[in-house]
């Protein structure tokens, strides 16, 4: 039976922050946030982060180095992520795709290589931006 993972408080607040904001946020700002809430040190966030992020409640999105809320609640992945980010208004969204998950699951390089981790960012417009 798996185990059930109890967040501590420093958690539950980041993570009630995070999934509560419109866009990506940096470690800063997630700071800046939750400094009434007791959280004062920056290593006190990246710490909350980590565990989050291991936990697979959140994702960092690398080329903003922010965060996000994982919006799949089956997601076991922390290892392995892909978003579309529309290059024009910079929404950011996972992306849930089976297709996707088989390909790069089987996929190996020309040396052999197999991967166990990647995050993948693909960049175009989103359908707003398209209209526009």
């Amino acid at each position: 039976m798996a185990q059930i993972q109890t967040l501590s408080k420093n958690q539950k607040i980041i993570l009630d922050i995070i999934e509560k904001a419109k866009e990506p946020l940096k470690a800063y700002s997630i700071l800046f946030n939750v400094q009434k809430k007791g959280i004062k040190a920056p290593l006190q966030v990246y710490r909350a982060l980590e565990k989050l992020i291991k936990l697979g409640k959140i994702h960092k999105v690398e080329s903003k180095n922010a965060f996000v809320a994982c919006k799949s609640s089956n997601c076991e992945v922390s290892k392995a992520t892909a978003f579309s980010i529309c290059e024009i208004c910079e929404k950011v969204t996972e992306i849930a795709n089976n297709k996707l998950s088989n390909f790069l699951n089987s996929f190996e390089d020309k040396s052999g290589m197999k991967y166990k981790k990647y995050n993948l960012e693909f960049f175009g417009l989103c359908k707003k931006c398209k209209k526009t």
